[in-house]
């Protein structure tokens, strides 16, 4: 069973606060078929420990004011790769050299990509062009 629309809506919000503070590659994977625990994980690459710690700020404002908080937090001190735990949603958000090594998109590729809204898209290309 594919991620639920609330799952989505969390998706888009969360990638959409992350594109605002110009998040790297921001991706979302489907994993509801393979976790149980979790339906999407979103993945942002940050390219110093000050724009990762930003953009995780971001993303739980924006999260909260749709009504998710988070149930987990990990690696906020360090700030090299923050795991923030919704519930429906898990945002992974990692410096740019951590995510080259560690590979999630690699791990989770059998998991079908959630399409984001062209703002994040546009965004994450990283010239702003706009394009998809």
């Amino acid at each position: 069973m594919p991620a639920d629309e609330r799952a989505i809506e969390l998706t888009e919000v969360a990638a959409l606060a992350a594109a605002t503070l110009k998040a790297e590659e921001i991706i979302a994977l489907d994993v509801s078929e393979r976790l149980v625990l979790t339906d999407v994980f979103v993945v942002a690459s940050g390219s110093s420990e000050r724009q990762v710690r930003s953009i995780v700020d971001a993303v739980e404002e924006a999260l909260a004011d749709h009504g998710a908080k988070p149930v987990r937090r990990e690696g906020v001190a360090e700030a090299r790769w923050v795991l923030l735990d919704f519930g429906d949603i898990v945002v992974h958000i990692q410096h740019a050299e951590d995510r080259v090594y560690y590979a999630l998109e690699r791990l989770w590729k059998d998991c079908p990509v959630i399409e984001l809204p062209e703002e994040v898209r546009a965004g994450a290309q990283g010239d702003g062009a706009g394009q998809a």
